[in-house]
């Protein structure tokens, strides 16, 4: 053969392994690649189902539902604030991913509206020690009200996950065995790492037909290294949500706000306005928006705040009279008032009011009264001293220390500041603060 007719074949054979090369090597990259593995999102559900907590739990669904990941919802919970435990309820029923309820860690429970996530669940499980139940009230902040057509709504979600309850004992604390006797849950796993080995392999209903699931923990190197195994991944709330759902209770709003305005009163005794009525403020901040989660009775708090202003006006009239104890009875009026009609696991423990209104009338009767004396006091001493002339003991730009009298005090310059060591006349006070000005007369004998 020629050279030219072999230098032909060569190029041809090499095209052709070039082309069989490059068509077998997107199946090759796939093979190398690694299997994704199947997702786990574990969501931590603590305390009242509120909005807060709601708004979380809703984000984290939105999340897992757009990757497909099993959901676990880790729920300790004594039922929800409002109806929005039953729309989370609807949801989970709808969800096209399996949304699995365990009841845990010991000494969790799910009752009220926590409890009908476990009913709309597509798998519910309980730690041995936990209390499934009561299912009533649903609604922790108006106990008596009922839930229109939740029974029918209960029996939609058990006929579409083909499970079998029975109801007969929901309005009771169910132990983790009754539970699961009475099919409000499956089964009992001690943590949620034992559930979730205990449920692989499981086939469980879902809005968009039955799922297969794949929950494995790999328990040693090599099953990790083989791709054995899920991806965990854990939510909670974060530093902003966990205020929010922290202030969101009756307890901590009428704390918030007992505080909040003893501080603004202890201000008032006060020069100018410094910590303690920021503080106030912005525990009174807390304290609205916890309120427009969890409203109040408006009578309540209306007579819980017309008691601490008789307590206030007392203190403003230098009186330790009617009108101090009269406001300490108010006060513990509306203590009871302000959440009284709230369910068991939400309402304001009885000490707390106790200590409350104690507290209330020490502080407004004996503590601010001696305050504003003492203050009044300085100020009579102060507007003594309007005439007398006396040394800058510090730069007043416009505020500094100013030596009078044999005392120091808090001066303020009325005009330019002032250098330390300047001979300053007092020209009048305001609050617990000496007007100054430089003195330019020569000093007389008896200054």
């Amino acid at each position: 053969m020629a050279p030219s007719m072999r230098a032909r074949s060569s190029l041809r054979l090499a095209l052709f392994v070039g082309v069989v090369a490059s068509s077998m090597a997107p199946a090759l990259a796939a093979d190398a690649q690694p299997t994704a593995l199947p997702s786990v999102d574990v969501i931590k559900v603590e305390g009242t189902l509120d909005r807060p907590l709601l708004g979380f739990v809703n984000g984290m669904l939105d999340d897992a539902s757009a990757r497909g990941a099993t959901v676990v919802l880790e729920l300790d919970s004594a039922g929800g604030i409002g109806q929005g435990a039953v729309a989370l309820a609807d949801r989970i029923a709808s969800m096209p991913v399996p949304v699995i309820v365990w009841v845990g860690p010991v000494p969790a429970r799910a009752s009220g509206g926590a409890m009908l996530l476990m009913l709309a669940s597509s798998l519910a499980s309980v730690a041995p020690g936990s209390q499934t139940g009561p299912l009533d009230p649903v609604d922790l902040l108006h106990p008596d009200a009922a839930v229109p057509g939740l029974d029918a709504r209960i029996d939609g979600w058990l006929r579409a996950r083909g499970r079998t309850v029975d109801r007969t004992h929901e309005d009771e604390a169910l132990d983790a065995q009754q539970a699961i006797s009475d099919g409000v849950a499956d089964s009992a796993y001690p943590s949620v790492l034992d559930l979730l080995n205990g449920i692989d392999g499981k086939t469980v209903p879902t809005a968009s037909g039955p799922v297969v699931l794949h929950t494995h923990i790999a328990s040693t190197e090599a099953e990790a290294q083989a791709g054995q195994g899920v991806s965990i991944r854990f939510g909670e709330l974060g530093p902003v949500r966990r205020v929010e759902h922290a202030v969101a209770s009756p307890s901590m709003i009428y704390v918030l706000v007992v505080f909040g305005l003893a501080c603004l009163a202890f201000e008032t005794t006060q020069p100018g306005f410094g910590f303690a009525g920021f503080a106030g403020l912005f525990l009174l901040a807390l304290g609205a928006y916890g309120i427009t989660v969890v409203p109040p009775t408006w009578l309540g708090l209306g007579v819980l705040l017309a008691g601490l202003g008789a307590l206030a006006l007392d203190v403003r009239l230098r009186r330790f009279g009617v009108l101090t104890w009269g406001g300490t009875g108010v006060f513990a009026l509306g203590s009871v008032l302000v959440y009284g009609r709230v369910a068991d696991p939400i309402r304001v423990s009885p000490w707390l009011i106790a200590g409350a209104t104690i507290a209330a009338f020490l502080f407004f009767g004996f503590g601010l009264t001696v305050a504003i004396a003492s203050r009044d006091r300085i100020v009579s001493t102060q507007r003594g001293l309007i005439g007398l002339v006396g040394e800058a003991r510090g730069k007043m730009a416009p505020d500094g220390p100013v030596f009078v009298k044999g005392a120091l005090w808090r001066g303020r310059s009325l005009g330019e500041p002032i250098a330390t060591g300047t001979r300053v006349r007092v020209r009048g006070v305001d609050g617990l603060v000496l007007k100054v000005e430089p003195e330019t007369e020569p000093m007389a004998p008896n200054d």
